[in-house]
C-alpha cells in the first residue's frame, strides 16, 4: 500500500561509456556492443567515459578549470538528475534539497607525485624530504589525492543545491548506504527531498594500480563479460561513470506534481570478512527479509557484481538459485565502485518505467518476456558489503 513517507526516484542524471542519460542508455543496452579501451592502459582494458559538452552542465569555464575528471563527471550528473526532477533553478526547493554523496579519495596529482619520486632517492634525509615537500607542494584540497568532499561542494556552487550535505567514503558500499540512508531519512521524516549519488573515473594510472597492486582484482585479458570471466579466473574491467538520483517522499513529489519513476520499497545493506559463504549468508538474510515485496513471474535481478572471482562467483549462485532473469550491468558500464549501486538503481528505474528489462548483455543471461512490475537490485562488493533493494513501479 502507497505512504507519503515512501522513497520515490522523480530524477536520473547517468552518463557512462553508453552516453548521456536515460534514453541513450535504454538505447545502448538493447542494442548492446561493448564500448571498452583496450590500448590506453593495456593490459587493463577500461570503459571511457563518454565525451560530454560541459558547458551544458557546468556552464563556467573556470569551475571546469578547478575541478578534475571524477568531480566534474558527477557535477555533469547531477546537473542531469535535477533536471530530469523538475528541479534545476528552482531556489526555493534548492535551498531546502539534501545531498549525500559516496566519493572516492579523488586524483593525484601527478607532476608532485613524480618530482618527489624522482628526488627522494637521492635526499640526504628520505623521511624529511619527504615530509617537507607533502607539505610544501600539495595544494590545500588534497591529502596526497582530493578531498572526497570537493565533489559536493561542486555541486552546491554549480548547482545550488544548498541543504545539508554528507560524503561518504568506501567503495561500493559508501553508494549503497547513501541510497539506504536518504531512503531512512524520508521514511522518518526527516528530508522530503534529496540529492543521492556519486563518480567514478576510470581512466587513471593510479586507481589502477591500486586495484593492481591488491593481486587477481584487474581482468587483463581480452574484453570479456562480467559472468564469462569467471571460468578464466575473473577480475574487475572498471568503468567511468557519474550518477546521481533525486529522491523524495511520495507526498513531496505528489504536491509538485513530479513524474514518479520508481518506488525504493526495500533496502538493506550489510558486511562481512568475506570467509566462504559469508557473503551468501547475508544475501539470503536480506532476500528473506524483502522478499515478499517480489511477484517472481513480474521480477528480475539487476546485479552488480564487480567480476572478481570469489565474490562474483557466490553471488552468481545465489542468484541462480532465485530463478529469476539477470542483468550483470559491469558488462556494460564496467565497474565503478562508489557510483555504481546508484547505478543499478537507475538502470531500474528506467526498465520499470517502460515495463520490460533489457536485453541480455551475456550468452548466459535469460531474456524476459513478460511484464517487468519489480527489480532486485543486488551489490556485493569487491572485497567487502553487501546491498540489496527492491525497486518496483510507482
Amino acid at each position: 500500500m502507497a505512504s507519503p513517507r515512501d522513497a520515490i526516484i522523480t530524477g536520473i542524471g547517468l552518463v557512462s561509456c553508453l552516453g548521456e542519460g536515460v534514453d541513450a542508455h535504454w538505447a545502448a543496452l538493447n542494442n548492446f556492443r561493448p564500448v571498452v579501451d583496450e590500448t590506453t592502459f593495456a593490459p587493463f582494458p577500461v570503459h571511457p567515459m563518454v565525451t560530454l559538452e560541459l558547458d551544458k552542465q557546468i556552464p563556467k569555464r573556470g569551475d571546469q578549470r578547478q575541478m578534475e575528471a571524477w568531480q566534474r563527471i558527477g557535477t555533469y550528473a547531477a546537473g542531469l538528475a535535477l533536471d530530469s526532477a523538475g528541479v534545476k533553478g528552482n531556489a526555493e526547493l534548492l535551498s531546502r534539497m539534501d545531498m549525500i554523496v559516496a566519493a572516492g579519495g579523488g586524483e593525484r596529482d601527478y607532476a608532485v607525485d613524480t618530482a618527489i619520486l624522482s628526488a627522494l632517492p637521492a635526499a640526504t634525509d628520505p623521511g624529511a624530504y619527504l615530509n617537507e615537500h607533502l607539505l610544501s607542494d600539495l595544494r590545500p584540497t588534497l591529502f596526497l589525492a582530493q578531498l572526497s568532499n570537493l565533489l559536493a561542494g561542486n555541486i552546491s556552487i554549480v548547482h545550488g543545491v544548498v541543504g545539508s550535505s554528507r560524503t561518504f567514503m568506501g567503495e561500493e558500499a559508501s553508494g549503497a548506504d547513501a541510497i539506504r540512508i536518504a531512503c531512512a531519512r524520508i521514511a522518518a521524516g526527516q528530508g522530503d527531498l534529496l540529492l543521492v549519488g556519486g563518480s567514478y573515473n576510470a581512466q587513471r594510472p593510479d586507481v589502477l594500480l591500486h586495484y593492481e597492486m591488491g593481486g587477481h582484482l584487474l581482468w587483463k585479458q581480452p574484453f570479456a563479460g562480467v559472468w564469462e570471466r569467471q571460468a578464466q579466473g575473473g577480475g574487475m574491467v572498471l568503468g567511468s561513470l557519474g550518477c546521481f538520483l533525486v529522491i523524495e517522499s511520495r507526498e513531496h513529489a505528489a504536491k509538485r506534481n513530479a513524474a514518479a519513476l520508481a518506488h525504493i520499497a526495500a533496502i538493506a545493506t550489510d558486511r562481512c570478512r568475506r570467509r566462504p559463504g559469508e557473503a551468501t549468508a547475508n544475501g539470503e538474510q536480506q532476500f528473506a527479509d524483502i522478499r515478499h515485496h517480489l511477484a517472481p513471474e513480474h521480477a528480475a535481478v539487476i546485479s552488480g557484481a564487480s567480476g572478481v572471482a570469489a565474490a562474483t562467483q557466490e553471488e552468481a549462485a545465489f542468484l541462480q538459485s532465485l530463478g529469476l532473469p539477470v542483468r550483470g550491468s559491469a558488462t556494460a558500464l564496467g565497474h565503478s565502485l562508489e557510483p555504481s549501486f546508484p547505478a543499478n538503481l537507475a538502470l531500474a528505474s528506467m526498465a520499470l518505467s517502460r515495463r520490460q528489462l533489457f536485453a541480455p548483455l551475456e550468452a548466459s543471461e535469460q531474456p524476459m518476456t513478460a511484464e517487468l512490475r519489480q527489480v532486485l537490485v543486488t551489490s556485493w562488493g569487491h572485497w567487502r558489503g553487501e546491498a540489496m533493494a527492491v525497486v518496483e513501479a510507482a
